[in-house]
């Protein structure tokens, strides 16, 4: 009996103190665990937010980079991007009552998560042609950020639950995303970029008493990074086929999108190793750890954009989202391999219109649907909730031409989006004896509100 105490402390102590270490200073514990992260669940920059990714293939903004870096040649000014979302989301899951007769679970209300993801992004972009000795463009950008307005770097969170977690929603705190783009023939761009993540492994050896005090002490630490790749390609048909896309009819107005995003993850290991002088001798107690968050898919993507006239833009874009690879993942996790996850690949829809109503006001209008990917109803002691989402934006730019004290114009963005998540039955079950499954069976639903804003300078 003591001597499980004392293993239940250390492993508590140890988790919370390796992470931590682990995952560098300033970190705190988000409410929840997230297989997502901003820039696919959100959008990046007010033109992504706004148009719901509808738009996101065809923006020769920065933000470009992470979706379709060949779009990168279409502006050959640099830029100065300085941007800031407040996502505030409010995931419930409304008790249906206990099948089982009792429930574990102790319920304040039916709100799981409103904690906000509240991040800061920096981005540029330039020409990078001078510093070769070829006369052909070659554009360079990147775009970093982080949570909390900048005081949060790194943050990590992998749990059960009993009450009930949303699977896609979360915090990914740090973003950090660079490549470039050029052209490869007339009228057809590549580009290509490197998405990075971190992978933390900790160790810890100690000796410890039956009251969890530890001696003898020897942490080790280490971060390295994972990098996963962003390639794409760019049609603009008119100057493919007609050398201008003035003399090309239809196809003059018409581009074509094509982009592979690879799948990236947060993942961190612990092992530790624990002796009780007098209870438990050498090699100790072990604790071993490898869990994951904040997972992307591979995304593939393809998207078309018509110029319906000099001043209005509309695209139509399709994702799909393989999902299901994550399945192999959490069988390996040691926090969730008992849940029996299943997945399933999605495709994702979208839409976005852009209206430039002179030359200094842009509006920008989207919509999306986007199906769960999650299949399993029961996923024991993990119990992950996910519905199907609607999902609208709209925003405006505007486009300072002659700004105080600056040489080159100023462009202003602002975006918002909403998230409606339908309504969607789940039961909550567990590993432990003496629980009749399933304890309890919820509904889950939520909303969530994006505000994006940006200031960009041109140069």
């Amino acid at each position: 009996m003591i001597i499980n105490k004392a293993y239940r402390r250390l492993a508590t102590l140890l988790c919370g103190a390796v992470l931590a270490a682990g995952l560098g200073a300033g970190v705190s514990t988000p409410a929840q665990a997230g297989m997502g992260n901003t820039a696919s669940t959100y959008g990046l920059l007010p033109m992504d937010v706004a148009s719901a990714q509808g738009l996101s293939l065809f923006n020769a903004q920065a933000s470009a980079l992470y979706y379709n870096p060949a779009y990168l040649t279409r502006d050959p000014r640099g830029e100065l991007t300085l941007g800031m979302m407040h996502a505030a989301q409010e995931l419930r899951a409304a008790s249906q009552g206990s099948p089982s007769g009792g429930s574990p679970v102790t319920r304040e209300g039916d709100v799981l998560s409103d904690a906000p993801s509240q991040q800061v992004l920096i981005a540029m972009k330039t020409d990078l042609t001078d510093l070769t000795k070829f006369n052909h463009p070659l554009y360079f950008a990147f775009i970093a950020g982080v949570e909390k307005y900048g005081e949060e770097m790194l943050a990590f969170n992998s749990q059960t639950s009993t009450e009930g977690q949303f699977f896609q929603y979360g915090r990914q705190p740090l973003f950090l995303n660079l490549g470039g783009g050029v052209e490869l023939f007339n009228g057809i761009t590549g580009g290509a970029s490197a998405h990075v993540s971190l992978r933390s492994d900790a160790t810890l050896v100690a000796s410890a008493d039956l009251a969890g005090n530890t001696q003898y002490e020897r942490l080790d630490v280490t971060a390295r990074p994972v990098i996963r790749p962003v390639v794409s390609v760019n049609f603009e048909w008119g100057k493919v086929f007609c050398g201008n896309n003035d003399r090309c009819g239809f196809l003059g107005d018409l581009e074509t999108a094509l982009a592979f995003r690879g799948h990236t993850e947060a993942r961190t290991s612990v092992e530790s190793n624990i002796t009780i002088p007098g209870t438990v001798v050498d090699p100790g107690i072990t604790l071993l750890i490898d869990t994951l968050d904040s997972y992307q898919p591979d995304i593939y993507s393809a998207g078309l954009l018509y110029h319906l006239s000099d001043r209005f833009r509309l695209a139509l874009a399709v994702e799909q989202q393989n999902w299901q690879d994550l399945e192999d993942k959490l069988d390996r996790d040691t926090i969730k391999d008992q849940a029996n996850v299943a997945l399933k690949d999605i495709v994702v829809p979208r839409i976005g219109a852009e209206w430039t109503v002179n030359d200094s006001l842009i509006l920008t209008a989207g919509a999306a649907w986007q199906e769960s990917p999650l299949e399993s109803l029961q996923t024991p002691d993990v119990n992950y909730l996910d519905s199907d989402k609607t999902i609208v934006g709209v925003g405006a730019s505007w486009i300072v031409r002659n700004p105080p004290v600056l040489a080159f114009p100023l462009r202003l963005d602002f975006g918002y989006q909403f998230q409606r998540l339908e309504k969607r039955e789940f039961e909550l079950t567990t590993t432990r004896p003496g629980v009749t499954n399933p304890y309890e069976t919820v509904s889950a639903d939520g909303e969530a509100n994006i505000f994006s804003g940006s200031i960009t300078v041109k140069f």
